[in-house]
């Protein structure tokens, strides 16, 4: 039951598009981790004041690249797409906070929008799952078939 769950997934054409925006943006940033720990990983973590940035770059990265493959694919979408969620409420509650204190609004809404879609595209791939042309959709379709005999 819960496995079904956890792969069932919509029937639309349309949602690969959110799974290639959302896989692609977290592998990259992942890589960019560990490619640039100063600018993208450690370092970072170490300046918004985040504890063991060193554990942390490493920890956050490696999901982030793991992940976005999973996303990419269409595997375990609705599950790979939970720690995604969490790094940009993570992400918000560390760094946009004080954008926002300091420099406002607007300006909090212009530095966020990638931010804002990959919270959103986590979002809507937690509840619709892989769609069509995913290893969800082809696992769960082979599932069913299963059953049905």
């Amino acid at each position: 039951m819960f496995q079904n769950t956890l792969i069932k997934t919509d029937e639309s054409n349309t949602t690969v598009l959110i799974r290639l925006m959302v896989g692609a943006v977290f592998l990259s940033e992942g890589i960019q981790k560990f490619l640039f720990p100063e600018l993208r990983g450690a370092g970072r973590f170490e300046k918004i004041g985040l504890p063991s940035p060193e554990f942390l770059g490493s920890f956050v990265g490696g999901f982030e690249i793991i992940c976005g493959i999973l996303i990419l694919f269409g595997l375990l979408t609705r599950l790979a797409s939970v720690p995604t969620f969490i790094i940009m409420i993570v992400a918000f509650a560390t760094t946009k906070s004080e954008v926002f204190m300091e420099k406002g609004f607007w300006e909090l809404l212009h530095g966020s929008r990638t931010d804002w879609s990959m919270l959103l595209g986590s979002i809507f791939l937690i509840i619709r799952g892989g769609g069509n042309y995913s290893l969800d959709q082809k696992i769960f379709s082979k599932l069913s078939k299963k059953k049905e005999l």
